[in-house]
């Protein structure tokens, strides 16, 4: 078993980390990123990582020097939200569980971008961290199909084939890693969304526009406000104008979109059904043009 320092941040990160638990590794150590504000209200909050480890009694910390004073056989990073120094990453071996096909979407969002692009698989790697960003050798990488699932679905799976991976590589300690082999081909780049990456311009095509309702937190103009919808499928209507409604239907330059969810301006999120019998009821179209999303 080895000795382990552990750098995560999000949820999608705490299965690994209980993973490596479970199978007698010594976490020495946990970085996360700071506390914040995670939803509603003032008051801060940890991280589901640093949460996680600290039910599980282990020592947390929020600054990577905390690092300089520990004896670890390596150090795994899932997700921990910040570029780690130079200097750090040539201190140890630094194992990264990056959730794309490398060198395939290197970056801040490599899932979301993969289903905007319309990638038919998505992937999951385990590489040894170097100074270049995403550019390390891989030990081992798994694929998993998209089909019509949304990111956050995606995530989980990912995360959960990542956690396997990572227990199978180490389950005989460090001195028995595979060999990593370097990446192969031409890089492309996964730059952070911006709410232009997620805004509906219905005269686009109702294929990519339901891509960007299955990232997340899509959004339109209805009424000078900002409407998000949540959850859609392709619709079987052809006879709407781009914007145009009929009942859940959104015509778009390309067939149609169903509605299933949407989040009107100041309000929870419910069915398209119960919004259509209220205040949705007179609404013909969404308005055009619409703001550039920056």
């Amino acid at each position: 078993m080895a000795r382990i320092a552990f750098l995560g941040t999000p949820l999608l990160a705490v299965r690994p980390l209980l993973g490596l638990l479970d199978d007698g590794h010594d976490i020495v150590i946990v970085i996360s990123r700071p506390d914040a504000k995670r939803g509603r209200g003032a008051a801060l909050s940890p991280s589901p990582v640093k949460q996680a480890a600290l039910e599980h009694g282990l020592r947390v910390s929020d600054e990577v020097s905390a690092l300089d004073d520990v004896d670890v056989d390596l150090a795994v990073v899932v997700a921990y939200g910040a570029i780690l120094p130079g200097s750090l990453v040539d201190s140890m071996v630094m194992l990264n569980l990056h959730f794309s096909d490398l060198p395939r979407w290197r970056g801040a969002a490599p899932v979301e971008r993969a289903v905007l692009a319309g990638d038919e698989e998505v992937s999951v790697c385990v590489m040894r961290i170097v100074e270049e960003l995403d550019a390390g050798p891989v030990y081992c990488r798994a694929w998993i199909a998209v089909g019509d699932a949304s990111v956050e679905t995606l995530w989980d799976q990912l995360s959960e084939l990542g956690t396997r991976l990572l227990r199978e590589i180490l389950a005989s300690g460090v001195e028995s890693l595979p060999v990593a082999r370097e990446q192969e081909g031409d890089a492309t780049y996964a730059k952070k969304l911006t709410p232009r990456d997620v805004m509906l311009d219905f005269d686009a095509s109702a294929s990519d526009l339901l891509r960007r309702v299955r990232v997340g937190r899509a959004w339109t103009m209805l009424g000078g406000e900002r409407f998000v919808i949540l959850r859609a499928e392709l619709g079987d209507r052809n006879d709407l104008a781009p914007g145009e409604i009929d009942g859940a239907h959104v015509g778009t330059s390309e067939g149609s979109l169903l509605l299933l969810e949407v989040k009107p301006a100041g309000r929870r999120a419910m069915s398209a059904e119960d919004w259509k019998r209220g205040s949705g009821a007179a609404v013909r179209a969404f308005d055009r043009p619409m703001p550039d999303g920056s």
